[in-house]
């Protein structure tokens, strides 16, 4: 281990993570700035606890222009009755609770990416910081890791709960037994273009059953996907053991991406036209985006056309695009 992870966390709960009970309070952060010499970043955490069982880690806000989880899990915190669950429940609605109140990806002190930052620092940025302390304080507590997620405001997604293939078939094993109780309409074997620094392989490398979703973006919510959050999320607490009741599953399609033919980007700036809408089929070679130049009239479109057969299972967002960015994501059906 590095000399910097051998340093305490500067992070302090304001609450006794291992109490019987309900209790609701912050991962105060120490922050000094120009408006507060002394000040902190008071992260929302809430421990529901009752007796000996399993342990869920729930996440939402890893980014901070997503917001099914944090609905899904502020309202859960509020509710969630301790007589019907067995052993513990951790909630954090809001991970990266700066970038979360600015409404934006990456913090707006450090510009830092939480879901890119692991394992973060003790003594780094406070994006670092807070990854640290969930890498040895609360990942380490945990059997099951649920990880909200939705496009934010430059990706639409189909909403999918996932995980990810893994060396170790029995704890994927585990990992799809809970996408399929999740009973989101799809269920994603989801592959990852930008692994490094991921909340998601942390947990994995430490053995954990990760769970993680897109469910729909554009920087907002929709009651639908709203709704498929809080009764997905219910189903695998149940699932797990924690919460008693019955799983109520409902039909989900199961999707693949199985290798980076998946994604399409765009080559030029300008104003994109979506072709295909999403869930929609696709063949390969067919047109699923158009980029249109906006700096003179006359310019033909720039075409991106699909490399695999699929379905549209995420879209670039604003109406604007630039080099690079991702235009389109198809998914494989999958026989189940």
């Amino acid at each position: 281990m590095t000399d910097h992870h051998m340093r305490p966390s500067p992070i302090s709960p304001t609450i006794d993570l291992d109490a019987q009970g309900v209790h609701h309070g912050h991962l105060r952060l120490p922050y000094s700035r120009d408006d507060s010499a002394w000040g902190s970043v008071m992260i929302p955490i809430c421990v529901v606890r009752n007796g000996e069982g399993p342990t869920a880690l729930l996440t939402g806000g890893n980014h901070g222009d997503e917001y099914e989880g944090p609905l899904a899990l502020f309202e859960l915190a509020r509710t969630l009755d301790p007589k019907e669950v067995r052993g513990a429940v951790i909630i954090v609605p809001a991970m990266n609770y700066p970038a979360f109140r600015a409404g934006t990806r990456t913090s707006p002190i450090d510009k830092g990416n939480m879901n890119r930052s692991f394992p973060g620092r003790p003594d780094g940025a406070v994006t670092e910081k807070i990854a640290d302390y969930f890498q040895r304080e609360l990942l380490p507590r945990a059997d099951l890791v649920f990880d909200f997620h939705s496009g934010g405001r430059t990706l639409d997604f189909v909403p999918f709960c996932a995980a990810h293939i893994l060396p170790d078939k029995a704890q994927e094993a585990k990992a799809f037994a809970a996408v399929e109780a999740f009973s989101a309409p799809y269920s994603m074997k989801m592959l990852e273009i930008d692994a490094v620094g991921m909340y998601d392989t942390a947990a994995e490398e430490m053995g954990k059953v990760f769970v993680t979703t897109e469910l729909g973006g554009g920087g907002t919510s929709r009651a639908e996907t709203v709704r498929i959050a809080r009764f997905g999320l219910m189903n695998v607490l149940r699932h797990a053991g924690l919460v008693a009741g019955e799983v109520e599953r409902r039909p989900t399609r199961w999707l693949d991406m199985p290798s980076g033919d998946c994604f399409s980007f765009a080559e030029d700036d300008g104003m994109i036209e979506t072709m295909v809408d999403l869930g929609e089929p696709v063949e390969e070679g067919q047109v699923v985006a158009r980029i249109h130049a906006v700096g003179r009239t006359g310019v033909a479109p720039q075409e991106v056309r699909a490399k695999m057969s699929g379905l549209l299972a995420a879209r670039h967002f604003p109406g604007l695009v630039k080099a690079g960015d991702c235009a389109a994501v198809i998914a494989v059906g999958q026989e189940q």
